[in-house]
């Protein structure tokens, strides 16, 4: 615990209001700055610290509340982030004083703190921007500051730059000043009371959109020059999140204006800053002819979790890190609801089940960890935002909301936001709310799922008579151990009892409990609409008598795609055989779920790494057997009218049938339609161009590289640049795939997506060593060109990693170094690792009896 409380400030300052200005030199990609703290002081004390890094300080001087200036002599901890400011006579404990600092500092190109982003205009010069990130702890690196979630203040910023760029930050401009020297002091609105992460500052040669006024709030979308066109469906998306979250929180938005600002280079998807949310230009800006129903659908998303952000995160913030679920959660949760009502034909929480059985694959580890985790260095603070976090956060919540009904959560939302407006909260509080307004044991009911880790797996049988049902629970653990963990499982059941279908609820917090029912069983689905945080087990009987009535006919996408999970997750840890696992394969007949799809194609994609040369003809011909049906009726041409999620559908099963089981017709025609469509313009759905350039990689050689290569490097939109830059890491050949890993250190590729290239050629079956091998051997060097926080993505294609001695050298060398992985992620990822070098040795060599069989 010491080490934890060492990189936390003393408790004897509270900041009220900071009133910034900084002066961007973007030629020299340097800043300078001052800011004047108000702040009360709680206790008495000679030294004041706050937080600083990379920072230098020149001046330091404190006025006290009787007028008093003292001269302060500065020294700063690197190691700690930290700035001290010794004074010459004790402070007394009272309200108003006030710090004044000046400093500077680098533009980095970190994509943190306040740093340096590039992009080349119409006439291809390099053109550039200062823009910042600072969550979770790099407010810091642009400015000195308490830099805190709980030490919450107002900011009052001016910025001063050239002529003729724009500035933006977290509220609306209310005056600008021009300097007389090619330079304006644009002023901006003091904020209202929130967190140092959530300031922004961004300076460049912005456009904007013509604002629109939603509920008198004035909405923006920015981008660089030229990108104005792929600004449209993002501004149709943001005003629908504004005035649904404005009228489900019953809340008003609580900034003064709204400005979505696309940045070239940027870490994260997005980032919530109050008033001035940033992203990645392709989770911001899009060509709607051009892009594929997914793409959209991120945009949307992402859009909706940022809004409800201003609400959860901003208005009401988490007291500390190990909080961080409480804002990212309910905006997992929020960015699905908002989407949802956007656009119901996409049927984003069918789409949600991949993202929750991701969450389901980290939580069935035995390193993982609680929701709610002990936080101290900021590094375990960046650890934080993970897939338990955001994914099963959102999942526990959906579960939630359905177990207590949809409006009696949301009132309970709504009375947790007013309850804390501008202040800072902890899980008890969120449990507070929703108790006094649903009368259930909330806590009670929900600690399970927060501060333990793991879930259950529950299992489902019938009585003798098959006049009761039996539901037992017991940990899931991929290694197939038993431990003595319980939760309070709220269970939505559906079942036919003598051919009437009924629907009862079931709380589960023993080890095992039994329903009576009214007469006898025909069949049971043990998670009515798949909303438990919890895999499903099903007695050999009971299974039975779910494909007697058609596993299509009694279950929604959802369910199935759920099914499919469950049944891999229980193979993985040999709770069943995988010829269960090809059972409920074949059970699902022509399913033309895009989601289902989704969820067969991950086992499919496993398998064909799992799989030696031996088995290999037997698991390809059995997903084009799988595959064939399905996509006779897709076809590569939409059909008017089809429903939406088809064009999605249709990229999968293409993607089974030519990547993953290379049949070599629907291979053939990708390529020819491919290179047709970047020779000619005919056209390609957007939905398939992704899929139809990643074999194109795969089949067509040196020739095929560099046909996607040179679409990559003409890209028009944000969609294409990434689409193909991660189709050239599908190639076969050992030389052709370090060509690809080379592009991550040269100026081809942008910062921000490096790191992830290494990782998709990890994934090739062709390319694990070669990628591993590439990543040793440059280690240093991408250790100088990436922030931590980045490099860590280059070891997410770590779990897909089947062959015991590349698995034994990632061992070795992520113990003899250190590896920017905090909290227990790195160990999740070697333990997954570990876990599928274990299955390819339990299946390698039988799996051409089980798909012939």
């Amino acid at each position: 615990m010491a080490e934890t409380e060492s990189f936390r400030l003393p408790a004897n300052v509270s900041p009220r209001r900071y009133q910034i200005e900084l002066r961007p030199d973007l030629i020299r990609s340097r800043f300078e700055g001052t800011v004047t703290v108000s702040f009360d002081l709680l206790a008495g004390t000679t030294r004041l610290v706050l937080n600083a890094a990379e920072l230098d300080l020149s001046e330091a001087r404190v006025e006290t509340p009787d007028g008093a200036s003292l001269t302060g002599e500065i020294s700063v901890s690197g190691p700690e982030q930290r700035a001290s400011i010794s004074l010459p006579v004790d402070l007394a404990p009272g309200e108003g004083y006030q710090l004044h600092l000046r400093f500077s500092g680098a533009l980095n190109h970190h994509l943190q703190g306040f740093y340096r982003s590039t992009y080349r205009d119409d006439e291809g010069l390099e053109r550039v921007i200062a823009t910042t990130q600072f969550e979770p702890t790099d407010a810091r690196r642009a400015f000195p500051c308490w830099d805190e979630p709980a030490l919450k203040a107002t900011f009052a910023v001016s910025l001063v730059v050239d002529n003729g760029l724009t500035a933006l930050s977290n509220g609306p401009v209310v005056s600008v000043e021009d300097l007389g020297d090619g330079s304006r002091r644009i002023t901006f609105e003091e904020t209202m009371t929130m967190s140092t992460y959530l300031v922004a500052f961004v300076v460049g040669p912005f456009e904007m959109t013509p604002p629109r006024h939603i509920d008198g709030i004035p909405l923006r979308i920015a981008a660089v020059p030229g990108r104005m066109p792929l600004t449209g469906f993002a501004l149709e998306a943001a005003e629908h999140a504004l005035r649904f979250l404005s009228g489900y929180f019953e809340i008003p938005y609580p900034g003064r204006k709204m400005d979505h600002v696309a940045i070239p280079d940027f870490s994260s998807g997005a980032m919530e800053n109050l008033g001035c949310v940033t992203y990645r230009e392709n989770a911001l800006l899009a060509d709607t002819d051009a892009a594929s129903q997914v793409e959209l659908q991120r945009i949307a998303t992402v859009i909706a979790h940022e809004t409800a952000h201003m609400w959860f995160g901003d208005l009401v913030t988490m007291r500390w890190w190990d909080g961080v679920w409480l804002k990212e959660a309910f905006a997992t949760f929020m960015e699905l609801t908002t989407t949802d009502a956007f656009n119901p034909e996409w049927q984003v929480w069918t789409a949600f089940g991949t993202a929750k059985s991701a969450a389901l694959g980290t939580d069935g580890l035995k390193t993982t960890r609680p929701v709610v985790f002990e936080v101290g260095r900021p590094e375990e603070a960046e650890a934080m935002f993970d897939v338990l976090t955001y994914q099963k956060g959102g999942a526990v919540l959906r579960m939630l909301e359905q177990y207590l009904g949809p409006e009696t959560f949301r009132k309970g939302i709504s009375h947790y936001l007013t309850a804390h407006a501008y202040g800072n909260t902890e899980t008890r509080d969120l449990w507070a709310a929703l108790e006094a307004v649903s009368g259930e044991p909330v806590g009670n009911i929900m600690d399970s799922w927060i501060a333990q880790g793991g879930f259950p797996i529950v299992s489902v049988h019938a009585g003798p008579d098959r006049s009761t049902v039996v539901l037992h629970q017991r940990r899931f653990l991929y290694d197939g151990s038993e431990t003595d963990e319980r939760w309070s499982v709220p269970i939505n059941l559906r079942m036919s009892v003598d051919g009437v279908v009924q629907r009862h609820r079931v709380l589960l917090d023993e080890e095992s409990v039994e329903l009576a029912v009214d007469g006898p069983v025909d069949w049971v689905v043990a998670n009515d609409g798949s909303w438990g945080f919890y895999r499903v087990r099903y007695s050999a009987p009971m299974w039975q008598r779910l494909q007697q009535a058609g596993v299509e006919d009694v279950m929604d996408p959802f369910e199935r795609l759920s099914l499919v999970s469950d049944s891999w997750a229980a193979v993985v840890a040999g709770l069943q055989d995988i010829s269960d696992w090809v059972s409920i394969v074949g059970s699902l007949g022509e399913d033309r779920d895009a989601d289902v799809w989704g969820a067969i194609n991950s086992v499919f994609a496993l398998l064909s790494l799992v799989a030696d040369e031996n088995d290999r003809d037997a698991l390809q011909s059995f997903v084009r057997k799988t595959a064939r049906p399905v996509w006779a009726q897709l076809g590569w041409t939409p059909v008017p009218g089809e429903p939406s999620r088809a064009a999605t559908a249709r990229a999968r099963v293409l993607e089974s049938l030519a990547l993953i089981g290379a049949d070599p017709e629907a291979a053939e025609q990708a390529v020819d339609r491919f290179r047709t469509f970047v020779t000619t313009g005919q056209a390609l759905p957007p939905d398939l161009v992704s899929c139809a350039a990643r074999v194109t990689v795969a089949r067509d050689g040196d020739a095929g590289w560099q046909t996607v290569f040179a679409q990559y490097k003409g890209a028009s939109t944000p969609q294409d640049r990434v689409r193909y830059l991660f189709a050239l890491s599908e190639s076969p050949d050992p030389s052709t795939l370090r060509r690809t890993l080379d592009l991550v250190l040269s100026l081809e590729v942008r910062t921000q997506d490096a790191p992830f290239l290494i990782s998709a050629v990890m994934r090739n079956r062709h390319g694990a060593t070669i990628a591993w091998e590439w990543l040793e051997s440059h280690w240093e060097e991408l250790g100088s060109r990436f922030s931590a926080a980045l490099l860590a993505r280059a070891f997410d294609g770590i779990p897909l990693v089947v062959d015991p001695g590349l698995a034994g050298a990632i061992h070795r060398f992520c113990a003899a170094h250190e590896v920017p992985l905090a909290g227990p992620r790195l160990d999740q990822l070697l333990e997954r690792m570990d876990i599928n070098v274990g299955l390819a040795a339990r299946l390698r060599g039988t799996l051409t009896a089980v798909f012939d069989g």
